[in-house]
């Protein structure tokens, strides 16, 4: 079936799209702004120098975007630049700031759009016991927007629509009834401004409307979502960047003194926007303009969240967060970090409120760090390219750079010396707190392959925009360098394997039992296993409450049990035994096997509690960590089950040499138990329809993943085959999503057991690396035998 792509055809397609968030700051920026030279009285002296400060900075800055845009597609741009210029470390402060600042954006849309809301709905400023009503609301507007978002794009676009569409025409009609009412008249520029008595001020108000510059970097990420050569999108993303940034300076230039001379900035009731709507545009058309507010802004709110689920997938792909944060869910998005985001804003929302000013000292300091980054990496990559070949352009053009570089540090240090103690701090806090968190998950889940390091670069900066043209981005690479034909996946080498020379016996098996119906739900797979190796089995069983005074009742109570469970076993042919030990069954089962030499443990997922072992950190995950033998986790059932059948075997490789150790155990049951072997394989890289505007090179990386994968699975199958040739074994590779791909794939093959192995963490570790098996063991209805490996 081929695939259907959204390419962007047109500039103002692409401004849609990418818009929402700068087109949303003129709703918001005047009000502190205003606030704050108002009551000082400097309001007719600097209001003007602020704004024209402004307009030079949004100049220059997008000015500098251009040149980045023309880089896009050959392999950089954006915050891309930064790792590609300065380095790793760039990329984990990169994607440090970056989830500040999607939670920030977050905030600050949220915020606005319950001022929108409360402007016209004046009692949701009045407080219930310690909290406005309007914290309320945005709390609830929060969950809301998350769950939305965590239902999938499409939901989320269905949802939201065209905002930002609507958000340009309210601006441009502003625009338009100013004039009409006023004429057009430009900020003045008093040089008073520039004062020593009135240059604090100045900077201050430049430093309180530098808001208006937040999102523009997102249209260096939409380069590669547009149709035409790699000149054509630069073009067509340069001009959407256009439609924004220049509609914002409009506003700023035309509407802004109309805004000041109008509206009352002291009014803690009316947001100074809506005051000026409902001068300057005729009824009905103020309420709809706050409408349209309200929904573009809950569009940015929602558009922030998905680019958190984007940034944090590309991140897991890259191995610097835990593989269970970046987890997809059945809309294929990962929602856990929308809830992490929702969480910190209701929180920020309980403790410091809902007005926007509150958060927007750090939401601006956040976006001028990553573009002074980016603007110091273009000027690195100007003077590389002058010094491989002379020019005057060159020259001209690293002359503006540099300007551009160090208006946008300038802007940084304004902001942090201005703001500092009302927010700008916290990236002192954030910041190296988060590069210790990726460094940690870097440091242990090791170097992520090419592929994947590539396909996190696209995820990272995926456009999150809900707008007319949406598409999933790729944003830093469109042209991999090297080129996609040169990346290879890199199996372990089956000519090593091994597993060949092992040879696994069962002599002893233990099987976990507690006096309960569900955990004697293990005894006849124990069975089945059993009377196929002729092994002997052990009984074992634990009592914790050793201080307990009925501690010998409890204890002679679990020893008839097992003795009639033994007696019974007797009869039928088993050698049993049993054994009753004091403290936890893990910690009992675990010096159990070291004493006796135990070869495998059968277990139920469910004991006397009712509650899953796996799920609530009980048995099944302490044993994983604490044991070096085999684990067969039987699945509780509430059909008797004589004798479980075990004909067909999926058995999960992902061609490292820890997936390997469970082929042993395999070919055991192959051999005595006569199972079919199913070897699956999932790539890791995704299938295309994840990445529509990349189609072409995620297709080639996954057809030579898929290749190399079948290659690799089917040099495992004949190996079997020559140690037995009566072995049945079949190969499949398939999916993107292990967990999820290794149990649909076996319910579609009617499978009875699955087999894989999973390294041997514990506690936090196991709680912050994550685990397939885990998610396998949570949600496969079937049995699975584990091999815990200790790295």
């Amino acid at each position: 079936m081929p695939q259907i792509t959204h390419k962007l055809k047109n500039s103002l397609e692409g401004a849609l799209a990418g818009g929402g968030d700068p087109a949303t700051s003129p709703l918001y920026v005047f009000g502190p702004f205003l606030r704050m030279i108002v009551l000082a009285g400097v309001a007719q002296i600097t209001f003007g120098a602020s704004v024209w400060l402004v307009v030079l900075t949004i100049a220059v800055v997008s000015a500098m975007y251009r040149l980045v845009m023309l880089w896009v597609t050959d392999g950089s741009g954006g915050s891309g630049l930064t790792e590609e210029e300065f380095g790793g470390w760039a990329a984990r402060i990169n994607a440090a700031i970056t989830f500040v600042e999607y939670t920030l954006t977050f905030l600050v849309s949220m915020a606005a759009m319950v001022t929108f809301i409360a402007d016209r709905v004046p009692v949701l400023n009045e407080k219930f016991l310690f909290l406005q009503y309007r914290s309320l609301i945005a709390i609830l507007l929060s969950f809301l927007t998350g769950w939305l978002v965590n239902r999938g794009p499409k939901v989320a676009a269905r949802t939201f629509g065209p905002a930002t569409g609507g958000v340009l025409l309210l601006l441009w009609a502003m625009v338009i009834s100013s004039i009409i009412k006023f004429g057009l008249h430009f900020p003045a520029l008093n040089l008073q401004a520039f004062s020593l008595e009135n240059l604090s001020f100045t900077i201050r108000g430049f430093a309180s409307i530098l808001a208006v510059m937040t999102g523009i970097e997102v249209f260096a990420n939409l380069v590669a979502a547009y149709d035409g050569d790699p000149g054509e999108k630069s073009k067509k993303a340069f001009n959407s960047l256009m439609i924004i940034m220049g509609t914002t300076i409009i506003t700023m230039l035309v509407v802004g003194p109309a805004i000041l001379a109008i509206s009352d900035p002291t009014d803690p009731n009316v947001s100074v926007f809506t005051q000026t709507m409902d001068v300057l545009l005729p009824a009905p058309l103020p309420w709809l303009g706050s409408l349209v507010g309200i929904a573009v802004l809950m569009s940015a709110s929602a558009a922030s969240a998905q680019g958190l689920q984007n940034l944090a997938l590309g991140l897991k792909r890259r191995h610097y967060i835990s593989p269970i944060i970046g987890r997809q869910n059945t809309f294929e998005v990962a929602e856990f970090p929308v809830w992490i985001e929702v969480g910190i804003v209701s929180f920020c929302f309980l403790v410091f409120g809902t007005h926007e000013e509150t958060y927007l000292a750090i939401y601006a300091a956040g976006v001028f760090i990553l573009l002074s980054m980016t603007g110091w990496a273009v000027a690195k990559r100007l003077v590389r390219q002058f010094r491989a070949a002379f020019s005057v352009e060159r020259i001209l053009m690293i002359i503006g750079i540099c300007f551009a570089a160090l208006l946008t540090t300038g802007s940084t240090l304004i902001i942090f010396y201005e703001r500092f103690l009302e927010g700008a701090w916290t990236y002192f806090i954030f910041i190296p707190a988060l590069y210790a968190v990726f460094s940690y998950f870097r440091n242990r889940l090791g170097e992520p392959t090419a592929e994947m390091d590539y396909l996190g670069q696209i995820d990272s900066t995926r456009l999150a925009g809900f707008g007319f043209g949406q598409s999933a981005v790729p944003t830093i690479r469109e042209i991999l360098s090297p080129q996609p034909e040169q990346i290879v996946w890199h199996p372990a080498p089956n000519e090593v394997i091994r597993w060949k020379q092992e040879k696994v016996i069962f002599q002893r098996i233990a099987v976990l039992l507690d006096g309960s119906a569900n955990a004697a739900q293990a005894l006849p797979m124990a069975k089945k296993v059993c009377q196929a190796t002729n092994a002997e089995m052990i009984l074992l069983s634990s009592i914790k409450a050793v201080d307990d005074p009925d501690y010998e009742n409890i204890a002679n109570e679990r020893k008839a049990y097992l003795s009639q469970q033994c007696y019974e076993l007797e009869q039928q042919g088993y050698q049993v035994s049993y054994i009753v030990r004091p403290g936890h069954i893990a910690d009992a089962t675990s010096a159990f096997v070291k004493d006796q030499h135990i070869d495998l443990i059968v277990t139920s997922t469910s004991g006397k509690s009712g509650a899953k072992h796996w799920q609530r950190g009980g048995v099944s995950r302490k044993l994983m960590a604490l044991l070096n033998v085999p684990v067969l986790l039987v699945k509780v059932s509430e059909m008797d089950i004589l004798m479980p059948s075990i004909n067909r075997i999926v058995v999960s490789l992902d061609g490292s040499e820890f997936s390997e150790r469970v082929l042993p155990y395999a070919r055991a049951f192959a051999e005595l138990i006569d199972s079919e072997l199913i070897l699956l394989s999932v790539p890791q890289v995704p299938e295309v329809k994840d990445y529509r505007a990349a189609a072409g090179v995620i297709d080639t990386i996954r057809a030579k993943a898929l290749a190399n994968m079948y290659k690799y699975l089917n040099g495992i199958a004949d190996s079997l085959a020559q140690n037995n040739s009566k072995i049945n074994v079949r190969v499949i590779v398939a999916g993107s999503l292990p967990a999820r791909t290794i149990i649909s794939v076996s319910e579609e093959e009617n499978a009875d057991l699955i087999m894989l192995t999973s390294q041997g963490r514990g506690g936090l570790d196991l709680l912050m690396t994550g685990s397939v098996a885990l998610q396998v063991v949570e949600d496969t209805d079937l049995s699975v035998f584990i091999v815990p490996i200790i790295a």
